[in-house]
């Protein structure tokens, strides 16, 4: 009865986190879409005209970037009570990872706060000029773009010790865990290509179908096929013989 307890327990856990991630990918997708349509390359202006022709949208985006990132870490804690019994260390250490990344993520968003508030046309702004609150507000923008190369990083370090205690656990898909740590390469690439190569996003385009494919796929298997409920029951036994020595 425990073992039946613990693999229902275990296949709603794998389910539960497939929702969250797929809810974290969906959500965060839309909010890049939103805070990047405004912003016109080179064009302060034109890119303050846009942000403030549309500042609830604006607002919106920036809000559903922190909502994901609710997502995020929920989707993580639910992989780390997974895991878990594949191995404690490593689970933590992508939980560790991700909070990392999680946290750069919030302090960006003051990035775009910081943009917005500049267009705002406040009392307290008034000692500058258009021009140059316009300009400032692209800095900010500007700023935030780099400081996703940041989480970048850490997004993509969290993915290796993910991918292998997928490929370890027997209840996965081992596919899924290869083209985690695949798609671990590929956001290290572009946080390379970002520092050492800007100006060359180009090359790194063929690498996005692995990350979709990577994400999505885990988060649609756990969430429509869950785990492998004998396999489970293996490694529960496996993990509660470990904790008795």
């Amino acid at each position: 009865m425990t073992e039946l307890i613990a693999d229902h327990s275990a296949q709603r856990t794998a389910r539960t986190a497939g929702l969250f991630y797929l809810i974290y990918i969906v959500v965060f997708a839309a909010s890049t879409f939103i805070q990047s349509s405004p912003v016109v390359e080179g064009d302060a202006p034109g890119t303050a005209r846009n942000i403030m022709g549309h500042l609830w949208l604006f607002r919106i985006g920036i809000m559903s970037e922190l909502i994901s990132v609710v997502f995020f870490l929920l989707a993580a804690w639910a992989l780390y009570v997974l895991l878990k019994p594949v191995n404690r260390y490593l689970a933590l250490l992508f939980v560790l990872v991700l909070l990392g990344g999680v946290a750069v993520e919030c302090l960006n968003t003051l990035n775009r706060f910081a943009a917005q508030l500049l267009l705002s046309n406040d009392d307290y702004l008034k000692t500058f000029t258009a021009d140059q609150l316009q300009s400032l507000a692209m800095f900010f923008l500007d700023l935030g773009s780099k400081g996703g190369i940041i989480t970048g990083l850490l997004y993509g370090v969290w993915l290796f010790p993910l991918g292998y205690l997928v490929i370890k656990s027997e209840f996965l898909p081992r596919t899924l865990g290869v083209l985690l740590i695949c798609d671990g390469v590929s956001l290290l690439v572009c946080f390379f290509q970002a520092i050492l190569f800007p100006g060359y996003e180009k090359l790194t385009y063929p690498l996005y179908p692995v990350m979709f494919i990577a994400e999505f796929g885990l988060a649609l298997w756990l969430l429509i096929k869950g785990v492998k409920m004998d396999e489970i029951e293996n490694e529960i036994e496996t993990d509660n013989g470990l904790r008795e020595q």
